[in-house]
């Protein structure tokens, strides 16, 4: 998420140094030097600003995506930079101090309590069910889900506080409706709205964003007023001269703020998404705020639609990984980025950090960059190692339909075709022909990629290598029966390729 800012800033003739724990992190190539320093650790970031500004000085410090705006705030607080108060980058990361910040200014939030350890059965909450826990000082969707009922909010807490770094989550409300990102500068006061996309928000209870498309699309007047709380709330946090991030839904009531962070966003939104729409690169505007400047050349240079998807994959072991190359060529496709690799652990995410990868589509029109994003992603193919036991475990969970438990089957299927499927016979040893199932594969049902049932019976067959031609009912035909297709209807073309894959390993 760095990247942008590294390029952006030589391009304007800076030096840039560049801080983390890891110094083979991605992109540190693009820094004019790197300096190894934990980006928790704020006094390590002071004492190398300090250092800079004793050996030929030092304009600014800025992050771009990233849960340090606190780190970058101190650093710069202390050594008289440009930038918005410790108090405030505090309150932008916890939800705890924010909420209460908001709820002291009147924004519209959701209603909340803060814990430090799972709830009793008798414990009430403050508000009706549905809630959302989360824990309070963590990004990403980590340990952040719904929950509807006592039942299940113990262990939903347990895992909330597992990624608090200060041991406390907050169950809050749960706020129904569509939501949208907002990317904003703020130079002494003054807020610049750069840009709103639409949120693609799946997989219940969990909170995962399957990719945004900018400009929204929502109505103008529901645009206003979702601008008018993000900008009260930027006001209610004291973000003065930086950037801001906002998390907001559209409910019943009106807009509510799901979170405002003191940052440019990450996932791909304000280094890719918000400048291939218009031409303004917010990150720009950002390093001169952080420079002590008025941020200029944020004026639309055009209006396109830039559309960003997630793919991903049920659990397992990565074997190969097929379709990269075409995707990056496919018609409006700008970027491709790939997360995984051969011999990566994959697992069904339940945060938005363990995704697969995502592709970055723009054009003039909206239909063709969502188009083009969507059929990009369907077209990157992973196949898994044989044999594995996160893979087994999760395919011998039977097709249940509308009443699957997460990680969802790829394809929800009626009573009606669950009872077909459980009539179907078995695969027969030896199969290479298919056993027909008219009735799902004509039923226009799609996974959650988006692909059909013969378009996950093209990836089979490519990533197989087998033709696999469908047999006559009564032909006599070692076929792939029930088994196949409860694999692909659990797991995808992913399911159905392992248990062929499985088949020949037990065949050998």
């Amino acid at each position: 998420m760095q990247a942008p800012a590294l390029r952006l800033a030589a391009e304007m003739g800076l030096e840039v140094v560049a801080a983390d724990a890891d110094p083979a992190a991605p992109f540190v190539s693009l820094a004019s030097r790197f300096e190894k320093v934990d980006l928790k650790d704020r006094e390590g970031i002071a004492a190398l600003g300090r250092s800079l500004m004793e050996n030929g000085g030092l304009g600014g410090i800025m992050t771009a995506g990233t849960d340090f705006s606190a780190t970058v705030a101190w650093a710069s607080e202390k050594l008289g930079l440009p930038g918005i108060p410790f108090e405030a980058a505090l309150d932008a990361s916890d939800k705890e101090r924010m909420r209460r910040r908001f709820k002291a200014a009147g924004v519209p939030s959701p209603e909340f309590v803060i814990l430090k350890k799972p709830p009793k059965e008798d414990e009430a909450l403050p508000f009706s069910w549905p809630a959302v826990v989360k824990p309070v000082d963590n990004m990403g969707g980590r340990g952040c889900r719904r929950v509807d009922n006592y039942a299940v909010l113990k262990n939903a807490v347990s895992d909330a506080l597992e990624f608090s770094r200060s041991g406390r989550a907050i169950v809050e409300e749960y706020m129904e409706g569509p939501e949208f990102s907002v990317d904003a500068l703020v130079y002494r006061g003054e807020i610049t709205i750069c840009g709103i996309a639409d949120r693609h928000i799946f997989f219940p209870p969990y909170f995962i964003e399957m990719g945004h498309t900018m400009p929204s699309a929502c109505d103008p007047a529901a645009l206003r007023s979702l601008l008018d709380a993000f900008r009260a709330g930027v006001k209610a946090l004291g973000i003065t001269d930086g950037a801001a991030k906002g998390d907001i839904k559209l409910t019943s009531r009106g807009p509510m703020i799901g979170e405002i962070a003191a940052r440019l966003s990450g996932g791909y939104m304000s280094g890719w998404t918000y400048p291939y729409s218009c031409g303004v690169q917010p990150t720009r505007g950002a390093i001169e705020i952080a420079l002590g400047k008025k941020p200029g050349g944020l004026e639309s240079e055009w209006r396109w639609t830039s559309a960003e998807r997630a793919f991903i994959s049920i659990p397992g072991k990565v074997r190969t990984i097929e379709g990269i190359e075409k995707a990056r060529i496919m018609p409006w496709v700008r970027d491709v980025f790939m997360r995984i690799r051969p011999g990566s652990t994959v697992c069904f995410p339940e945060n938005n950090v363990s995704k697969c990868g995502n592709i970055i589509s723009a054009a003039a029109s909206r239909a063709d960059a969502v188009h083009s994003a969507e059929k990009a992603a369907r077209t990157i193919l992973i196949r898994l190692e044989t044999p594995n036991e996160a893979t087994d475990a999760f395919l011998a969970i039977s097709p249940s339909g509308a009443n699957a438990a997460f990680p969802p089957d790829a394809f929800t299927l009626d009573s009606r075709l669950l009872g077909l499927l459980s009539a179907l016979p078995e695969t027969t040893y030896g199969a290479r022909h298919l056993f027909p199932f008219p009735a799902f594969s004509e039923s226009g049902l799609r996974d959650y990629a988006g692909r059909g049932v013969l378009e996950s019976l093209d990836a089979v067959r490519m990533l197989t290598g087998m033709e696999l031609p469908v047999a006559a009912e009564n032909s006599g035909a070692h076929i792939l029966g029930r088994s196949f297709w409860q694999a692909l209807i659990r797991g995808g073309y992913q399911g159905a390729v392992y248990y062929i894959d499985s088949l020949g390993t037990e065949n050998e």
